[in-house]
């Protein structure tokens, strides 16, 4: 049992070490919350105890038998019937009375106590002794005091002593002071594993709700899922703000709550509802109720360590949030309304919290509180509470009366539903609820945002998603105002499905509809309709606007802001600036945030592992997108993280597995007319045939991408292939298609969209160019791109390019300075085809193998250093990533490069590597 205890192997190994068992005995009182897990402590504990030979007494308390004298030692001592032959007279006499077995006068109590002692030291010295009790405030008050005058002897003869006890629960023992052990919750990690391995369903939304809820109690993390799955229902509504109890945790916190005085009762109502304790606002409350109580009645709650008042910040706090789930579970329901009012009557300078209660307090359609509750959702939206602010939407739909206005805000909540939320049939039944709430609603942008994501994430095609958005785009009745959120929110999914597409002809409603915007677009559309949609033609004229947007995401909370940034920098190769922002929003996800989100935040950290090679964080990432796209539905954005898996298969020489990936985007792509999908795997393809040798097939997945001679319009991805196209053309002998390639990147001016399409466009020209002399100098060139190494694998591409051409140049020894610094990296980054070939190319400059890696003790970057420091001096992952603000992964993938760098192979080599290491040069001098 011990092996399948989740999160308790510390606390096992300081109980045994505390008890003393099998090193002279000792005694202990383990104490802990109710629910803690106090008996399956003492189940591992008592297991382990005999795996390691040491016999095991069992007794627990037991309520009904509380006043019966003695009912606890008889558990105890009833395995040695036998062995108290063995005690004098007086002792034996006195324990066989007092345990039932012989008629005669009540013995004293100290008599039973030493013999006791007596028996126990008797059968210990055959063996080390371990009593355990459970429960032991129930045990009988007689058995309790003699068990406690033993326990307080034990040390030192062989017998160890472990009881259990609720905290704060009074002792029955006689009041003598045994060590106490205070069993702690689960950790955040261990309570998430516990609920991963025995609810591994449960949406992430529900499972950060349990999480927080539980607070790490193992019983309520068991509990809490079938109590919640009693209360699903559409939506934001399947997580009440408080959480029901199940009858387990019921028995374990309701009978606290309805033992207090009946104003004491009100009162932590009236604190449960409030949500956070501010006593200003509880005392001002509860003079609004009028209804017989205040803050005077805390008094018998806080004496049963219910509730604490922390003086210094005047709140008072819930010892767990199960007994303030309690508390409303044993309130009627006009005890509850009438609790809201009062709040609602307080909290008049707090607008959303006012709305909710007001919402919460009102039973028929009400116009002005439903409003009140649409303007709290919008607050709640802003601060990226995405989940928030679709159930204060939904509140406001019920409150308002049938028509346009109900329809309009179910259908904005079925936006958010599929938008961000990942309640994608939820989202389905509310536009089905909108369009009978008013048939022909004046405003159905959301409806069709809503519903275009949802044809995207079935079996529906491309061209139909943008048929609907763009009908009810230019059919309504917003004026093009930019100021209109649906209007907007429209024209963002317009953007997503016409990128899905990547065709010239999707894309013009959506200018049209842009330059129609007034007073102007909004940044983040602007800029998207430039670097999303042609950014061959268009990017660089975006790139001001693209800084602006960037420099706003230092403190932005909101992860639509974030996301829509993110996807606004791909194509202009600025990830890297968005990337702590988007580890925000993968962190909110993983805490059961916007789903949507947490999506488009992994794909921006893939798309940039992969440039940057951080090949294995980036396969990381993508498994878990596909796990994230499984469980919500969001079966449309899967593409994109196995995309990463097919382009770092076939870069790392698994052309097969690569080939798998790639054939299963093409499936889904080919029938839903997502031509961008198809780009992606084409992409992927291409860089595997490449890698073996096989140009034509190269040639063919990057011409299908873009015709050889011409960017595509409207084919973004096109950018990222130019130089697999302009290889495999060369490599196949088509030199006209390679230089019409070239004039094309050199007309579209694709060198100014970052650093490293100037390499890639220099280096393309480079293969181009028939004059020896010419192609060195532009792979020089290229080479002394500022800020180009920044991309490791096409960076080394272009490195094992100018050596082979150096090489067939006959400059062989100035071949070997690229051939080994692209050996170095491929090695690094495990792309093996390449690494083969530059190896290859080594031999054949005359450069053996054991000469390749000289410099590698040279080639950490400045982050590399901290990070490898850090591991050194023995931080965990966890706590370098905790000082450095990186994700573990991101650690751990750092420390993957660091180890073939430095020559280790683990992490204890790190000390004794870095000191041996020469001072970094400075890379301008190198």
């Amino acid at each position: 049992m011990a092996d399948t205890l989740i999160g308790r192997d510390g606390d096992l190994r300081r109980i045994f070490e505390l008890l003393g068992i099998g090193a002279g005995g000792g005694s202990l009182l383990l104490s802990g919350d109710p629910g803690a897990g106090k008996t399956a402590v003492l189940d591992a504990l008592a297991e382990a105890a005999e795996a390691a030979g040491v016999r095991v007494l069992r007794a627990a308390g037991v309520e009904f038998e509380a006043d019966c004298s003695y009912s606890g030692l008889n558990q105890v001592l009833f395995p040695f019937q036998e062995a108290l032959g063995g005690l004098e007279a007086p002792f034996r006499d006195a324990l066989r009375v007092a345990l039932g077995f012989e008629c005669g006068s009540s013995p004293e109590r100290l008599v039973v106590s030493n013999a006791v002692l007596l028996l126990l030291q008797t059968v210990a010295a055959s063996g080390p002794l371990l009593v355990v009790i459970d429960d032991f405030p129930w045990i009988d008050r007689a058995s309790a005091g003699v068990l406690g005058f033993v326990a307080r002897r034990v040390t030192g003869v062989g017998v160890s002593f472990l009881a259990a006890s609720r905290s704060g629960s009074q002792s029955l023992y006689g009041g003598g002071a045994l060590p106490e052990y205070q069993l702690p919750p689960l950790d955040e990690e261990s309570a998430a594993h516990l609920v991963g391995t025995r609810f591994p369903s449960l949406v992430g939304s529900a499972r950060q709700r349990l999480l927080t809820a539980a607070r790490g109690n193992p019983l309520a993390l068991l509990e809490l899922p079938a109590a919640l799955r009693t209360v699903r229902g559409s939506a934001g509504d399947d997580l009440p703000a408080v959480l029901p109890l199940s009858q387990r945790l019921e028995t374990l916190f309701g009978s606290r709550v309805t033992g207090l005085p009946r104003p004491s009762q009100r009162l932590l109502l009236l604190a449960a509802l409030e949500g956070r304790g501010d006593l200003g606002v509880l005392h001002a409350a509860s003079r609004q109720a009028n209804d017989g109580y205040g803050l005077e009645d805390l008094a018998s709650a806080e004496r049963d360590q219910l509730v604490h008042i922390d003086d210094s910040t005047r709140r008072l706090r819930f010892r767990h949030p199960l007994i303030r789930s309690a508390v409303v579970e044993h309130s009627t329901s006009s005890e509850r309304r009438a609790v809201h009012r009062a709040l609602a009557q307080v909290l008049v300078d707090q607008p959303e919290r006012r709305a909710w209660h007001l919402g919460e307090a009102t039973l028929e359609p009400d116009g002005e509180v439903a409003a009140l509750l649409e303007h709290a959702a919008r607050l709640t939206l802003r601060r990226g509470d995405a989940v928030g602010g679709m159930q204060t939407l939904l509140r406001s739909a019920a409150l308002t009366p049938q028509g346009p206005d109900r329809s309009r805000r179910l259908a904005e909540a079925a936006y958010i539903g599929a938008e961000s939320t990942g309640e994608l049939p939820s989202a389905q039944r509310l536009l089905d609820d909108a369009r009978h709430a008013a048939p022909q609603p004046q405003n159905s942008l959301h409806s069709a945002a809503a519903a275009a994501l949802l044809i995207l994430n079935s079996d529906s095609d491309v061209d139909t998603a943008h048929r609907l958005l763009v009908g009810a785009i230019e059919t309504g009745t917003h004026r093009y105002d930019a100021q209109d959120k649906a209007l907007i929110d429209a024209l963002h999914m317009l953007a997503l499905v016409c990128f899905f597409g990547a065709r010239r002809e999707l894309w013009q409603p959506f200018y049209r509809a842009l330059e129609r915007l007034t007073p102007e677009a909004p940044s983040f559309l602007s800029v998207l309709g430039k670097t999303f949609s042609d950014p061959a033609r268009t990017g660089t004229a975006a790139s001001e606007e693209l800084d602006r947007l960037v420099a706003e995401l230092g403190e932005e909370t909101d992860p639509v802001q974030i996301t829509r940034t993110g996807t606004a920098a791909i194509y202009l190769d600025r990830l890297r600036d968005v990337r702590e922002s988007a580890w925000r929003v993968v962190r909110m996800g993983r805490d059961g945030g916007p789903a949507r989100r947490y999506l488009s935040g992994l794909i921006h950290l893939c798309l940039d592992d992969y440039l940057t090679g951080m090949w294995d964080e980036a396969v990381q990432l993508a498994d878990e997108g596909v796990q994230v796209c499984e469980e919500y539905g969001y079966s449309a954005f899967a593409w994109y993280y196995l995309y990463i898996q097919a382009i770092v298969c076939a870069a790392r020489g698994e052309a097969d597995r690569s080939q798998v990936v790639v054939d299963r985007i093409i499936y889904w792509a080919s029938p839903r007319g997502a031509l961008c999908a198809a780009h992606y795997a084409h992409h992927a393809a291409a860089v595997a045939s490449l890698g073996r040798g096989d140009f034509s097939r190269a040639y063919e997945h990057a011409n299908a991408i873009s015709p050889a001679g011409s960017l595509a319009s409207h084919a973004p991805h096109a950018l990222w292939a130019t130089m697999d196209l302009v290889e495999a053309a060369v490599r196949t002998n088509r030199h006209a298609e390679a230089e019409g390639h070239v004039r094309a990147m050199r007309e579209a001016g694709t060198a100014a969209l970052s650093p490293r399409h100037a390499l890639l466009t220099e280096a393309s020209a480079a293969w181009c160019a028939t004059d020896d002399s010419e192609a060195l100098r532009l792979f020089a060139q290229a080479l002394a791109t500022p800020g180009a190494e920044r991309w490791p694998f096409d960076f080394a591409r272009v490195q094992l390019a100018y050596g082979e051409r150096l090489r067939r140049a006959r400059v062989t020894t100035e071949s070997r300075g690229p051939l080994s610094a692209a050996l170095a990296t491929f090695e690094l980054l495990g792309a093996r085809p390449w690494a083969e070939r530059a190896e290859k190319e080594l031999r054949a400059a005359g450069l053996s193998r054991r000469h390749t890696d000289t410099s590698k003790a040279h080639t950490l970057t400045p982050q590399e250093t901290e990070i490898a420091q850090l591991a050194a001096s023995g931080l965990t992952n966890k706590q370098i990533a905790e000082r450095l603000f990186l994700s573990h992964r991101t650690v751990g993938a750092h420390l993957y490069q660091i180890y073939p760098k430095l020559g280790i192979t683990s992490r204890a080599m790190l000390r004794d590597a870095l000191e041996s290491r020469p001072p970094l040069q400075n890379p301008q001098q190198m």
